[in-house]
């Protein structure tokens, strides 16, 4: 029995350790949403969006944004894109704990030493722990282009350049 407790308890903890790692750079499911997808507009225009989860930093998602509109502008013949439009935004949330002190988890109603009628002893009586969540999603609007970038437009990125350059910060599924 003790050894099946054991072997919950290590599964669990990997289960957990699984869960808390920033995202990796692929689609989004549809269980949690995360990742990145994309909607072809016209033949040469895009919305590309990605959306981290709360370990993933503003850097990462933009990063990981720029490198799917490369990635489309290649696939679909395209040398490269200028981005139109783009935005990040910062969702955050609050959560919160209620510790009710030591006493009160053993179940005990009057503290020992016990000082007066209705005062609490436990000095971390009521101890509040508040948990701040961010989680940023990425959108842009690309339009793919063939031949050299325009020279006069600060937008437009090669897309074999942003591969080459942003591939070593890439963080593929199960290399976290």
């Amino acid at each position: 029995m003790k050894l099946l407790r054991s072997a919950l308890a290590i599964a669990a903890f990997g289960v957990l350790s699984a869960c808390a790692t920033s995202t990796p750079y692929t689609a989004a499911g549809s269980d949690d949403g995360y990742g990145f997808s994309e909607q072809r507009i016209e033949d040469d225009r895009f919305r590309i969006t990605f959306k981290g989860n709360s370990l993933t930093d503003r850097e990462t998602v933009e990063t990981y944004l720029l490198y799917r509109a490369a990635e489309i502008t290649l696939e679909y013949g395209y040398d490269h894109f200028i981005v139109v439009k783009d935005d990040t935004e910062k969702s955050t949330t609050y959560s919160g704990t209620r510790d009710r002190g030591f006493y009160s988890y053993y179940g005990v109603g009057r503290p020992f030493p016990y000082y007066g009628y209705g005062y609490r002893w436990d000095p971390f009586y009521d101890d509040v722990d508040i948990r701040e969540r961010r989680r940023y999603s990425a959108i842009a609007y690309i339009v793919l282009g063939k031949g050299e970038k325009p020279a006069d437009e600060p937008a437009a990125y090669d897309a074999r350049q942003v591969i080459e350059n942003l591939r070593p910060s890439i963080i593929l599924p199960g290399q976290g």
